[in-house]
């Protein structure tokens, strides 16, 4: 009955999150808001909502070890897996200047969470800070997207404005819109209670089922997405997507969160010293990679994946205790990160040096 609880809320999540996304990109269509704002904050927000939904619901329930493990997982999964997946898929061409943007802006916002949570927890102080900057970043991508390439909003004007989105009405929106909140708090539900079962029934803790199970689990929307995406030729979209909502998950998720967890969310030192630096360095990755050409090869999104099978690897043992941690943790620690490391700057170099020698200015 776990599994299926858990299966049927994964499910209820990803259909209540395709309704309100749909039901809000038409209610936003109808008052003139253009589709490449929808893209950058309707969609990407809404393939979030999931995380929103389960962290919040965790958070009630006296479960907060799920509730940051969501956010933090999501993060980390998002950059790896699915930027991982979409470049095996076809190489992905990051011209858009407002993702380049963001990526500065989400190893900040990283690096923020690290020092608001210095002090072992997040309490509503945090929370209101946190929200009042998702505020002021969506103003800002509505002052921004006025400038954007004509390329990039036909790009999101072919997706997003498409026929099956702007047929219906407001009341069939606002129909939507309800019916896919509702969904999500019933699919938000079934999914913490029964992962919260199987955490005592596995004996590990609620933050690694929050970093793997639960952070996979609500990311499949974002999944979903970057695949289609990427499949389709919708290079920003794919790229877009992933970022907008890893900053939304800090800004708006962690945010809300902190405010309704009563007595805040308490970071274990575990987190603090391991996963929340991982999400960081995952941050910091992205810069050598987004501008290197402005392209994400198959080989970099093959170094993506293979990272993200080694730090889920390590949470497993880890969580087991496993005799094999240790060798483990110096094979990535003194091989495998620095030689990556390497290999990811020399394609950077090197692709800059070929752009100047060309007499161009790196995008």
């Amino acid at each position: 009955m776990t599994t299926l609880y858990f299966i049927g809320g994964l499910a209820v999540l990803i259909i209540g999150a395709e309704m309100l996304v749909r039901g809000a990109s038409r209610l936003t269509l109808g008052i003139g808001i253009s589709p490449l704002v929808i893209g950058l904050t309707v969609v990407a927000f809404g393939t979030s909502a999931p995380e929103l939904a389960v962290s919040i619901k965790a958070s009630l329930s006296g479960q907060p070890g799920i509730a940051l493990g969501n956010v933090i997982g999501s993060n980390i999964f998002n950059v790896l897996f699915i930027l991982g997946i979409s470049a095996l898929i076809t190489p992905l061409v990051v011209a858009q200047q407002l993702v380049r943007l963001d990526v500065p802006l989400m190893i900040l916002l990283s690096l923020l969470v690290l020092v608001l949570g210095l002090d072992g927890v997040l309490g509503r102080g945090e929370g209101m800070l946190l929200v009042l900057g998702l505020v002021a970043y969506v103003l800002f991508l509505l002052y921004q997207s006025r400038s954007e390439k004509p390329a990039v909003v036909e790009e999101y004007d072919r997706e997003f404005a498409a026929d099956g989105i702007r047929s219906g009405g407001i009341i069939t929106s606002l129909v939507l819109v309800v019916a896919g909140l509702g969904l999500l708090v019933i699919g938000s539900r079934w999914l913490v209670d029964s992962a919260v079962t199987a955490a005592r029934y596995l004996g590990i803790s609620d933050v690694v089922i929050g970093l793997t199970i639960i952070a996979a689990g609500t990311s499949l929307p974002e999944v979903v997405t970057s695949i289609i995406a990427s499949l389709r030729g919708e290079r920003d979209i794919a790229v877009g997507n992933v970022i907008g909502s890893n900053l939304f998950n800090v800004l708006g998720v962690l945010g809300v969160t902190c405010l309704t967890a009563p007595g805040g969310l308490p970071i274990p030192e575990a987190v603090l010293h391991f996963d929340i630096p991982v999400m960081i360095i995952v941050a910091f990755a992205c810069l050598p990679i987004f501008f290197s050409g402005g392209i994400i090869s198959r080989f970099e999104g093959a170094l993506l994946f293979g990272y993200y099978l080694a730090y889920t690897l390590y949470l497993i043992l880890a969580a087991s205790h496993h005799d094999a941690l240790p060798w483990f943790s110096n094979i990535m620690l003194y091989f495998a990160i620095p030689l990556s490391i390497f290999t990811v700057s020399i394609i950077a170099v090197r692709e800059m040096y070929r752009k100047h020698r060309h007499g161009q200015s790196p995008e």
